[in-house]
């Protein structure tokens, strides 16, 4: 869909524009080296897809440069903007309201699992909003009446132990932060969760697509598309300190109802009802 965003400004990569990519992997240490080497080859615009850790890389590596993030929460927090509607300096993007999404995530999950007081948080201690989203969650779940366990995983293998961890805790369900490192696992995180028969709410609808049980969150899609749509503008001489941080209006809820079933789960119908999307 970054394509996508570009073609809607008059870009075509290949043809009036070239896209250099480069990848972290989950290894958000070599973030700031892979800013610098795009920095170094003065790049017109850069792309920090990816959420916090690839956005703070792109602004410590470039005051010059205009940078584009996406999928970043609390922007003004983080430090990245002055603002949402005046971002000032060299950088503006797309906000995902992760952090504020969190005690959603919860409440769906809660609703889901009438059953059982305790529920797990999955989160990357490595990502700097880990700090902003726990403490979201932490509130969310006092105002649920809820015991909420925070487990922390920055590689695949404490992913498994934070699962084990769910699992012996006797968790009701696990909410799963949104932040690249997992979102590059989903796959395996999704089978670990099924593995241990747990009940787990996700940020993105890829998840429930990959038998997830239940998604909320922004479209990824739309996301990139209107990242494309602001490099465009950029391209075509505008500046970031100008343009307004843009924030969604559309939340999906999705629900995968074999996922349900296959945990024993009867979805309630008002959240049934909610739903924007049933995977049967």
């Amino acid at each position: 869909m970054l394509h996508q965003g570009l073609a809607d400004a008059g870009f075509v990569a290949g043809q009036n524009v070239t896209i250099e990519y480069r990848w972290a992997d989950g290894r958000y240490e070599r973030l700031p080296g892979l800013a610098g080497e795009l920095v170094s080859r003065n790049v017109a615009v850069l792309l920090a897809a990816g959420g916090p850790p690839s956005a703070l890389a792109a602004k410590a590596a470039t005051s010059t440069i205009s940078i584009v993030f996406s999928g970043t929460s609390d922007a003004v927090g983080l430090g990245l903007v002055q603002s949402l509607n005046r971002p000032g300096g060299n950088i503006t993007g797309i906000s995902h309201f992760n952090i504020a999404l969190a005690g959603k995530r919860m409440e769906n999950l809660r609703e889901l699992i009438s059953a059982g007081d305790a529920f797990a948080y999955l989160i990357n201690p490595a990502n700097p909003s880990a700090t902003l989203e726990s403490g979201e969650a932490t509130k969310a779940a006092t105002a649920l009446g809820v015991r909420l366990e925070m487990l922390k995983a920055s590689t695949e293998p404490e992913i498994e132990t934070a699962f084990g961890a769910a699992s012996a805790m006797k968790a009701a369900g696990i909410i799963v932060s949104g932040e690249p490192f997992f979102d590059s696992r989903r796959g395996m995180i999704v089978a670990t969760a099924a593995r241990h028969s747990i009940p787990a709410s996700y940020r993105w609808r890829v998840y429930a697509l990959a038998g997830g049980l239940v998604s909320y969150g922004t479209s990824l899609s739309t996301s990139y598309r209107e990242a494309g749509k602001l490099v465009g503008r950029i391209l075509k001489g505008e500046r970031p300190a100008n343009l307004p941080v843009v924030q969604p209006t559309k939340f999906e809820l999705v629900i995968n109802a074999a996922t349900a079933k296959a945990l024993g789960i009867v979805i309630p119908p008002a959240l049934l009802a909610r739903a924007d999307e049933v995977i049967e």
